[in-house]
């Protein structure tokens, strides 16, 4: 029980003043006229402002509530090194024995393991939803059991008690880690772009010898070894070895005594992509469709072209002057000789012999393909004659020799078996929208004229036309590759003649596929991350494939069958069981990927340290503890006074309590109060009278 006088006005505070304040006057001028009776005159004055108070007593049925007491406890992964899981186990124990052995004092454990999608360590937030779950009149104390490595400091509360930090972790750990500092997230191929790598030691780390070794691997081939030194920025410059996606792993050796090697490697990936892909476009005689490619080519941004058109050889003379010449001189040298290198694509469109190039021109196009280059040939009737370019050194890397025939009669390009897989055909027989707008077209549109071809061995047919004859015919030779294409009627489709087909999407799958674009590969591996999980894509002619192989970063593998989704294309999703650089292979196909960093954030910084949670801890005047210390004595102390000392650390008792039960009674009833009143007064006249 608890009880205490309260005041419940019958005037305004002010009012009472005022009449206190006259009271006071009436009173001190019957002192100074010496009226006997003054003091029952003020004793009266006092009953009256005291009745019109309202004085009552308030009497409260209580029960006292034990303080609470919170202990945050990081289960994080970086509390997993070395013994610092036992140390915070035990350190919790004897905190559970030392509050149980307080009166009144309740203690509640909130743990926090790491946040999802690599977020690290939230020990503010965990605190945070701690405190919105309590009142925060019964809050003793907080007490963090953690290493100090935290990823939301911006995000600490307001702390209504003395907050204490016991830190895991031993003052002779050190540990070695591979920062990569800046990385572009693309570049481009063949130019040279430069990474910063930094290997640093953090904590009571041992004198070394200034450089350790450090060992570079390009999607996942053989390491190559260097040494660089400690606590250095390290400037690496790096030239791309293909297109798409390169990772990059770095990784420096464990050292002994050091507390993890998760740290010790680092993966970059890096886009690698064309600057401007050049493309030299030779046209012969005018036709209809002379202008597809280029228009198609021009309209590409990441191409640079160069066209020229063929119209007539040098030694003809038809004595036009030289100024009103329209053409320019042809620098057939310049391109097929001095330049032809710098090209990553050459199309001839309905070109002839006509005595210009010169065979060694030709034999150096053919060198050219072979040693990496593409060459593509769009075939219209002069391809079947005496001057076809197939009768040119040319022809040997060609995949078509023509018959000499040209079959002239409509017909509708069909989509072999192998087409319906090769990924740049692969789709086009799927209903596309019409040029003019109309609902998705059923079937393609007819052409009308056909070169005949015997295709090379090698070749792969994607398109046929009338009695099977091979129309798209695609080969590779050496290091290049070279397709035929024997129609120059393409363009109808881009005119909507017989309801059209889907002509833009096939050359420019076609020009890109030439130019080794690696979403184009017939033969293809890779893998598209989302978290822990990827899904594995497999691209191949081939009906059937084997499982997939994938090697963890701890070396485990495991075979992941999968199911075709469309023709040539083979998918499965997985998921991995932790995060790092996973290595796939099937047949001779092979990819690497990384699944979050391959050190990750957890492992960032591992040497316990409570720099971090200082600014918390002091703005409470608590304490940082090592845990190896043992556990300090717990002692009471008042708000606002320090609250952590050698050897101890402070809660605060806060007494709180529920009231059970409310009682106001007035001390005097109301007609009392005015009875003493007017006694008091009657009093005081008498007493004057009498004189």
């Amino acid at each position: 029980m608890s009880g205490a006088v309260i005041f419940d006005p019958l005037l305004p505070w002010p009012a009472l003043g005022a009449l206190a304040a006259l009271t006071l006057l009436v009173v001190g001028l019957a002192l100074w006229r010496g009226l006997s009776g003054w003091w029952l005159r003020a004793l009266a004055g006092v009953a009256l402002i005291a009745a019109l108070s309202g004085p009552a007593l308030k009497r409260e049925e209580r029960q006292p509530l034990s303080d609470i007491v919170i202990a945050v406890v990081d289960d994080s992964a970086s509390q997993t090194l070395s013994d610092r899981a036992d140390q915070t186990a035990a350190t919790l124990d004897a905190l559970r024995d030392r509050i149980a052995a307080r009166p009144d004092t309740e203690l509640r454990v909130v743990r926090v393991a790491d946040a999802p999608e690599d977020g690290g360590t939230r020990l503010m937030t965990a605190l945070s939803e701690a405190l919105a779950d309590a009142p925060r009149g019964r809050i003793a104390g907080i007490v963090m059991l953690t290493d100090g490595r935290l990823h939301d400091a911006a995000r600490a509360p307001d702390l209504p008690a003395p907050a204490h930090v016991l830190l895991s972790g031993r003052k002779g750990d050190w540990d070695r880690r591979l920062v990569v500092r800046n990385a572009p997230a693309f570049a481009i191929l063949g130019e040279e772009v430069e990474l910063t790598l930094r290997v640093e030691d953090m904590g009571a780390a041992p004198a070394t010898a200034g450089s350790v070794p450090l060992t570079i691997s390009v999607d996942g081939g053989d390491p190559m070894r260097f040494d660089v030194p400690v606590g250095r920025d390290i400037r690496l410059p790096v030239t791309l070895p293909h297109g798409g996606m390169n990772v990059l792993q770095f990784a420096t050796p464990q050292a002994e005594g050091e507390l993890t090697p998760r740290n010790n490697e680092s993966v970059v990936q890096i886009n690698g992509v064309r600057d401007r892909l050049r493309v030299l476009l030779v046209s012969g005689e005018p036709y209809a469709g002379e202008r597809t490619w280029r228009n198609l080519l021009k309209s590409d941004p990441s191409v640079d072209l160069v066209h020229f058109t063929i119209l007539r050889p040098p030694e003809k003379q038809d004595g036009v002057p030289v100024e009103e010449l329209s053409l320019i001189a042809f620098p057939t040298r310049e391109l097929f000789i001095e330049k032809i290198d710098e090209f990553d694509l050459i199309v001839f469109d309905r070109y002839r012999r006509r005595g210009i190039l010169p065979s060694e021109y030709f034999a150096n196009v053919a060198r050219y393909v072979e040693e990496g280059g593409a060459v593509l040939v769009t075939a219209g009737p002069e391809y079947a004659g005496v001057d076809s370019i197939y009768r040119s050194p040319l022809g040997f890397v060609l995949p078509g020799m023509p018959s000499a025939r040209v079959v002239e009669r409509a017909f509708r390009p069909e989509m072999t078996d192998l087409g319906a897989r090769h990924p740049v055909t692969s789709g086009l027989a799927d209903p596309w929208l019409a040029p003019d707008g109309d609902p998705l077209a059923p079937e393609w549109g007819r052409w009308f004229r056909q070169v005949e071809i015997d295709p090379t061995q090698s070749a792969t047919i994607a398109l046929t036309g009338p009695g099977d004859r091979p129309l798209l015919a695609l080969d590779r030779v050496g290091e290049g590759r070279v397709a035929l294409l024997a129609s120059d009627q393409v363009w109808l489709w881009g005119r909507g003649y017989d309801g059209g087909g889907p002509q833009l999407d096939l050359l420019r799958r076609l020009a890109h596929w030439m130019m080794k674009e690696p979403e184009l590969e017939e033969e293809a591996l890779w893998a598209e991350p989302s978290g822990l999980s990827m899904r594995i894509v497999r691209r191949s002619l081939s009906e059937e494939i084997g499982p997939v192989t994938v090697t963890g970063p701890d070396g485990r593998e495991t075979q992941v069958p999968l199911e075709e989704t469309e023709p040539g294309r083979f998918e499965a999703l997985w998921g991995a069981p932790r995060m790092g650089l996973y290595r796939l292979s099937e047949g001779a196909q092979s990819a690497v990927i990384a699944l979050g960093p391959a050190a990750p954030r957890e492992f960032e910084e591992t040497v316990a340290d409570g720099a971090p949670l200082r600014g918390i801890v002091d703005a409470t005047r608590g304490g940082i503890v090592p845990m190896e210390d043992g556990l300090p004595r717990l002692r009471d102390v008042r708000a606002g006074r320090p609250a952590a000392g050698r050897g101890w650390i402070g809660l605060t008792p806060r007494g709180a309590y529920r009231t059970l039960d409310l009682t106001v009674t007035p001390l005097l009833p109301a007609w009392l109060w005015l009875l003493f009143a007017a006694t008091l007064m009657i009093g005081a006249w008498l007493r004057e009278a009498r004189r």
